[in-house]
């Protein structure tokens, strides 16, 4: 299958590492328009560098901007305007014992998490179902259908954007406007290895340490391994290509069979 996404343009949130870069790169690597997001000028830079170097699309430029504050929002929207494809990728994760987690660090992984998706949907839906095309991809978790316990806070915001992926495809139904969800399971970025390290100590080394962080922490998967980004990227490209018309409204998963259903 040739994903073709030539004259498209796509917006990857948080996309200057780990599953975003990966993201990023397969869109552009499709012939996409791609616009690479963060909040430091340097790191954006860096990262189209290097995306235009690995797939030879100059057509790749950055929006610098804090997506979990109405400011930065504003900038990035003042840089692209208009997308074919939007990809909200934002987010943070971190583990904290559930009676300890503050309001104020509640509303902080809300703001990042959700509000920034539900911004920049409510800025660039009427643009896609004005043209008739678009395509609106919000990355959830299978912390959205399994809630870890020693982190509640990041999984309540990821079901939240299974609603708000599910919600804002009734808005678009019948626009030829796509809205999804994509549930990634447990994938190996450079966050994710600090994070199995906070569980499992310093002492081991990386292939025995993610063995044991599976083992231990998250035994449902079927894969038995860390997802690599790039396999979370190849799901998105292909829902936001035109081959991905008749998916939308869903929670489609990238799992590694982590969640212990046959559905979402």
């Amino acid at each position: 299958m040739q994903i073709d996404l030539s004259g498209r343009t796509a917006l990857v949130t948080g996309s200057t590492q780990g599953i975003g870069a990966a993201i990023a790169t397969g869109l552009a690597r499709s012939g996409a328009h791609v616009v690479v997001n963060g909040r430091g000028a340097e790191r954006v830079e860096e990262t189209v560098r290097t995306i235009r170097a690995e797939t030879g699309n100059e057509n790749t430029t950055g929006a610098v901007g804090d997506l979990a504050t109405e400011e930065g929002t504003r900038a990035v929207l003042d840089a692209v305007p208009r997308v074919d494809i939007l990809v909200n990728n934002l987010g943070i994760f971190g583990s904290a014992p559930a009676l300890e987690i503050s309001d104020d660090e509640w509303r902080r992984y809300f703001e990042v998490n959700v509000l920034s998706a539900v911004r920049l949907i409510r800025a660039h839906l009427p643009g896609m179902t004005e043209q008739g095309w678009g395509r609106v991809l919000n990355l959830a978790s299978d912390s959205a259908v399994v809630i870890p316990s020693e982190m509640i806070h990041y999984g309540m915001t990821k079901t939240s954007l299974l609603a708000v992926g599910r919600g804002f495809a009734k808005e678009a139904a019948g626009t030829g406007v796509t809205v999804n969800s994509v549930i990634a399971g447990p994938t190996h970025t450079g966050g994710v290895e600090g994070f199995v390290r906070e569980l499992v100590g310093d002492e081991l080394p990386w292939e025995e340490a993610q063995h044991e962080f599976m083992l231990k922490h998250r035994p449902q998967s079927l894969l038995q391994r860390l997802i690599e980004p790039e396999e979370i990227a190849n799901l998105v490209v292909y829902l936001a290509s035109p081959y991905a018309s008749a998916t939308t409204g869903g929670a489609v998963r990238v799992d590694g069979g982590y969640v212990d259903s046959i559905l979402p």
